[in-house]
Parts: structure tokens; C-alpha cells; sequence
């Protein structure tokens, strides 16, 4: 029975994340937290021996990653997948994330995304923002997940049975993946730098736990 477990990183500390920017789609440059962010991470993966490493396209999921793998015993080449992007927020990407959170949540009694994640679940808080959005560029659950789980279900086909697998990832991203294949309470949020571990037996999805900050971890 084939099992691969993978190792889901939120990216370090960024310009937007200090500047309490929407990111989404959107990027920036780590700031000196986010690279030391990434290189605690690597210290903590450092002893496991990864057979691939996958990043988002956006510079600080693949420089986070870089830094992992750097610190890896066994470095391996990062595979670059758009799959593993932040959710897009459309027409809110960049805005300031009080001020968007109050206006599209205070009508409804929700102050802030993670009290929307709370009363609404992930899936829907993402289906309200592409209902809000005047342009229709952000994306519902159904979008979001017709482009992350071929990301997956490619990962998985392309492994070998014990398999290490590291993926540097965004926020939602790694809420929704837990929300989808777990009962953990994913209205708590996802640290720069911590991490998430999946164990993929024959198919089936097991969270082994998530948002890890502190100690090793295997």
C-alpha cells in the first residue's frame, strides 16, 4: 500500500504580509523575518530526506523553499507549480486586510477572514469574495479547487512509496487543503514559516497536524 507524506510550508514573513496587505496573486520580497521565517523551517525539515520539492510560482513561495532545501540533507531540484498558488482575491488583492475584512464581513456580523472562516467555512468565505467582486476575477471554491487538486493528484502520481515530499504554499491555500481533508478548525490561522504535514495513503488524505511552529517535526 503506497504511502507518501507531504510537508506543506507557509511561506516566510512578506512586505505585504508586515504591510497587512491582501496577497493573493499578488507578490513580494520576503522581508529579513520572512527569510529567517524560511531558514527555521529548514532547520526543522533539515533531517528529513526529501525526494521532491515543489513552490508556488510566486518568488516567496520558491525562495522559501530554497532556503529549505538549502539546510536539507539530501537537497533535491524545486519543481515550480502554479497548482499551489494562494487563492486569488481578485478586485481585493493589495487592499488593506482590516479594511476589507470589515467591509465585506461587518454587513453579515463578521469582523474579521478568520471569524468569516469560522461562521461561514473556508469554502464558502471564498465563494462571498467572488460574489463581492465587481470584476469576477476572484476565485470560488470550485475554481480554486479545479486548479489545486490536479496540483496534488500530480504530486502524488509522480512519487514512490515512503516518500518525503516538501511543498511551499500560501495561507489558504493550506487551510483549504486541511478544511477539505480534516476536521481541524481551520478558522485559526496559518503562521509564515510553520508547518502542515499530510500523510496520502492509496488516495486517501490524513492531516497529521497543522500549523506547527515549534520542535522537530517528522
Amino acid at each position: 500500500m503506497a504511502s507518501v507524506e507531504i510537508y506543506l510550508v507557509r511561506h516566510g514573513q512578506t512586505y505585504l504580509n508586515k504591510y497587512h496587505r491582501i496577497q493573493g496573486w499578488s507578490d513580494s520580497p520576503l522581508t529579513d523575518k520572512g527569510i529567517a521565517d524560511a531558514k527555521r523551517a529548514g532547520e526543522r525539515l533539515s533531517k528529513l530526506s526529501f525526494a521532491a520539492a515543489y513552490a508556488s510560482d510566486t518568488t516567496r513561495a520558491q525562495n522559501t523553499a530554497k532556503r529549505i532545501l538549502a539546510a536539507n540533507d539530501a537537497p533535491v531540484a524545486l519543481t515550480t507549480e502554479p497548482a499551489f498558488r494562494e487563492e486569488n482575491f481578485g478586485f481585493f488583492e493589495g487592499m488593506d486586510t482590516g479594511m476589507t475584512w470589515h467591509t465585506l464581513g461587518t454587513p453579515i456580523g463578521l469582523d474579521s477572514f478568520n471569524a468569516m472562516i469560522a461562521k461561514l467555512t473556508i469554502e464558502k468565505t471564498k465563494d462571498m469574495f467572488k460574489a463581492q467582486d465587481p470584476f469576477g476575477d476572484a476565485e470560488d471554491n470550485a475554481e480554486f479547487w479545479a486548479r489545486v487538486q490536479p496540483g496534488l493528484d500530480k504530486v502524488i502520481a509522480a512519487a514512490s512509496d515512503g516518500d518525503h515530499i516538501l511543498i511551499a504554499t500560501h495561507s489558504t491555500t493550506i487551510r483549504s487543503i486541511v478544511s477539505k481533508y480534516s476536521d481541524i478548525d481551520v478558522s485559526v490561522a496559518v503562521d509564515n514559516g510553520s508547518i502542515t504535514k499530510l500523510t496520502v495513503k492509496d488516495g486517501h488524505y490524513k492531516v497529521n497536524y497543522y500549523n506547527n511552529t515549534e520542535g522537530k517535526v517528522k
